[in-house]
């Protein structure tokens, strides 16, 4: 998976992404270089080191999420009137869109527009995505009707349908109708999906409060989701998720009951970033490792394996397949075959979240 963290400046994105990866990117200013700070957070899951444990792993191999922490610029605070094609490769890249929302106030810090109000810097910039993306539908729509004057019969019918499609999806985008929010069938969001229209990306707000303000939270995420329904919406101190992590376990424990600030809300973020993208992990285990492989929910078994390795998907003969409480319960791959519990599963099943599974394969 891969996210982009997005936002004003002077609204905590970078320092959201150092309490993500653990980095050491310099917060407080602000660049005008396009290249992102890229980063790696691992996804905790409780699962891996019981399996390792079974099965005597040598190491363990969590998920991974990609995070990038993106410039950019949005049109309010800037001299151009369209997202850069550097920032614009960075976002349609993306699996999904962080926006780090400032809702802290400090004289020290302005505001780059001029006051604190959540609401207004999250339509801005869903506002700023649409023009975008309405940018890429002219711009193909006018090829598509140069295409299809010379078109084939046998290509007609495929380019007809296109060509409806994004002239209605162009309609509501003049609407201010996101993508993600105009109704489309999972056959339609196929068929957009090369153009990477960032109107179409999973949003999750981070309502980035002040150390003083945890109370605030549950109010803040609740105003911002009533407003923009559809999004994920978080509440977070990222200074102070930042700062904690360096301090050890006891310390920063004592310290969040001290500002009344809950624990988990990087966990919470992570865990929500993939729920909202459709995302599931099954499990390998043995000797040698325990790792989390992610695919979309809904995938199957010859697909998962692909994750693996490529060889394995084109070889494909089944999957050898334990829940992860069978496996637990059995406490061994030979003990689940004993009691019944491994499944052989041909190329039509699909993986469920916390599958332990074995691929056999012959190429």
């Amino acid at each position: 998976m891969k996210a982009a963290i997005v936002g004003l400046r002077h609204c905590g994105k970078t320092t959201l992404f150092n309490a993500l990866t653990g980095g050491v990117a310099e917060v407080g200013s602000y660049s005008s270089a396009l290249k992102p700070n890229i980063g790696v957070r691992k996804v905790g899951d409780p699962r891996l080191p019981v399996l390792a444990q079974l099965t005597h792993s040598a190491r363990i191999v969590p998920a991974e999420i990609n995070v990038s922490d993106v410039n950019y610029v949005p049109r309010e605070s800037q001299e151009s009137s369209a997202i850069s094609a550097e920032v614009l490769g960075y976002l349609s890249t993306a699996d999904a869109l962080v926006q780090v929302v400032r809702c802290f106030d400090d004289p020290s810090v302005p505001h780059p527009l001029g006051s604190v109000d959540p609401l207004r810097d999250v339509a801005s910039f869903d506002l700023e995505l649409s023009f975008s993306d309405l940018g890429v539908l002219e711009r193909r729509l006018l090829r598509l009707k140069d295409k299809l004057k010379a078109a084939r019969a046998s290509e007609r019918a495929a380019q007809q349908a296109e060509l409806a499609l994004l002239e209605r999806v162009k309609t509501e985008l003049e609407k201010d109708i996101p993508i993600r929010r105009q109704g489309l069938s999972p056959d339609e969001h196929k068929m957009l999906s090369g153009y990477q229209f960032l109107t179409a990306k999973p949003m999750l707000v981070v309502a980035n409060v002040g150390e003083t303000q945890p109370g605030q939270a549950a109010e803040l995420e609740a105003e911002i989701a009533t407003h923009h329904p559809g999004f994920v919406v978080l509440s977070m101190c990222a200074k102070l998720e930042m700062e904690l992590l360096e301090l050890d376990t006891t310390e920063a424990r004592e310290y969040r009951e001290v500002l009344g600030a809950p624990e988990g809300a990087i966990e919470r973020l992570v865990s929500e970033s993939l729920r909202h993208l459709g995302l599931i992990s099954f499990l390998t285990t043995g000797p040698d490792e325990t790792r989390a492989w992610t695919v979309q929910r809904g995938t199957p078994a010859p697909q998962a394996a692909g994750k693996v390795h490529s060889d394995i998907e084109r070889g494909f003969i089944r999957a050898e397949v334990i829940t992860y409480d069978d496996f637990v319960s059995s406490g061994s791959e030979h003990e689940a075959r004993k009691r019944g519990v491994l499944r052989l599963e041909g190329k039509d099943y699909i993986v469920q979240d916390g599958d332990v599974i074995n691929f056999l394969f012959n190429v």
